[in-house]
Formats: C-alpha cells, sequence, structure tokens
C-alpha cells in the first residue's frame, strides 16, 4: 500500500516523461512504440526493473505506525478477501461446487476486474479521452468517462492531474464520481478530517479552453 502511494507520487512527479515508471509514452508516439508503451502503462511496468524509492516518495507514510500496520497486514487482507467468497459459497450451497464457483467468480475474476480497470487508468487514461483542464507540460492524462463508474470516478483522470489534491476527480457537472461520495461520507462521520474539496475558481482557471490559458498554449 505505502509502495503504490510513492508510486503514484513519482508518477505525479514526472507525468508522461523521463522518470514516469508508468507512461505510456515511455518508447516514443508512432504505432510501435505506442502499442508497446500501452503495454507497459497497462502491466509491463511491475515487472521492470524500476524500483520506486518509499524512503523518498512516501516518508510520510513510512512514519506513520497506523499507515505501517495496515501495509503489512496487506497481504493478509488480500487472502481474506479470496477466502471468504469461498467459505460463504460453501456454506449456502453446502458443497464445494458452491464454494469453488464463489472463488472464481467473486475472488479471483473479481479481482482481474478491478486490477485491469486500475491498470486502464495508467494507459488508456493517458491516451484515449478528453483534456478540457489544463496540466503540466508533459503531462497527457485524460478524462475517459465509459470507465468512470467501473473505476468509481478515477478515470476522471485530466481532473485529477488537474487538481491532484482535490477528493473530488470529477470536476464538472454531472461526472460520476463514487470514491468522492464515500470520502465525503467519511468526512460527515468524522473519520476524514481535512479534505480538500473543488476550488471552483481555480477549476474555470484551469479549463483549457479559458481565455488565460488560451493566451498561455498561443505563447502570449
Amino acid at each position: 500500500m505505502i509502495d503504490w502511494v510513492a508510486v503514484h507520487r513519482r508518477h505525479h512527479a514526472f507525468t508522461d516523461r523521463p522518470g514516469d515508471p508508468h507512461s505510456p509514452y515511455r518508447y516514443g508516439t508512432g504505432l510501435r512504440g505506442q502499442l508497446r508503451g500501452l503495454a507497459h502503462a497497462h502491466l509491463g511496468w511491475m515487472f521492470a526493473d524500476d524500483q520506486t524509492s518509499a524512503e523518498r516518495y512516501a516518508p510520510d507514510l513510512l512514519a506513520d505506525p497506523a499507515m505501517v500496520r495496515v501495509a503489512r497486514a496487506f497481504p493478509a487482507y488480500c487472502a481474506l478477501s479470496l477466502a471468504l467468497p469461498f467459505l460463504a459459497g460453501w456454506a449456502i450451497t453446502g458443497g464445494l461446487y458452491g464454494g469453488l464457483t464463489a472463488f472464481l467468480w467473486a475472488g479471483l475474476i473479481r479481482v482481474a476486474l478491478l486490477q485491469h480497470v486500475t491498470w486502464s487508468v495508467n494507459s488508456l487514461c493517458h491516451v484515449i479521452g478528453s483534456r478540457p483542464f489544463k496540466t503540466r507540460r508533459h503531462d497527457r492524462s485524460t478524462n475517459l468517462w465509459p470507465l468512470a463508474l467501473l473505476s468509481f470516478g478515477e478515470s476522471w483522470h485530466n481532473g485529477h492531474h488537474s487538481q491532484p489534491s482535490c477528493a473530488r476527480h470529477g470536476l464538472e457537472r454531472g461526472q460520476i464520481d463514487p470514491s468522492a461520495a464515500v470520502i465525503g461520507l467519511f468526512e460527515r462521520l468524522g473519520w476524514a478530517s481535512d479534505v480538500h474539496w473543488l476550488d471552483y475558481e481555480r477549476i474555470q482557471r484551469r479549463r483549457a479552453d479559458h481565455p488565460q490559458q488560451a493566451r498561455v498554449l498561443a505563447g502570449d
């Protein structure tokens, strides 16, 4: 978990340029390079010899005892998330077949779908989609609406890169963002604090078609 945070922060620090651990532009913008880059951004980066230092990118989490405990328990949580469907299927059907079926659909296939949707944000959401908000130079993050529900709002990736500290990624009206709704609920229950929400004036200034941004893009 802490390692994931470190990789994510490094991605933001070097988005779509050398140093980004999973940019789809790693091998250029030609067809062959782009296809190879998509494969790298989607899955290949996890097998590359390019480790991200948690000491450098997530020292605050390493210094937090609660976060360290959660990170250490993560493998057990993963195993439990596979064991529970099996046990529930066995208990409901009274047989091994029911347990194995639940393990397959509510365990392995669920995890595979979750992972591929997450990886699609790394790959597709830097190549396909809209870019309504200005981001830093080299940053090609996009909003890809077909993934919004499956990714719990993570596919509003251009919004996230434009406002990386904002708890809501879907910055425009009507953009479904279940993760933001959960964070908002936790805030109301007192389980989350110091949450950064939308700054509407700043959002309007970050629009790619805003007059100020148009002058910047034109080089004025």
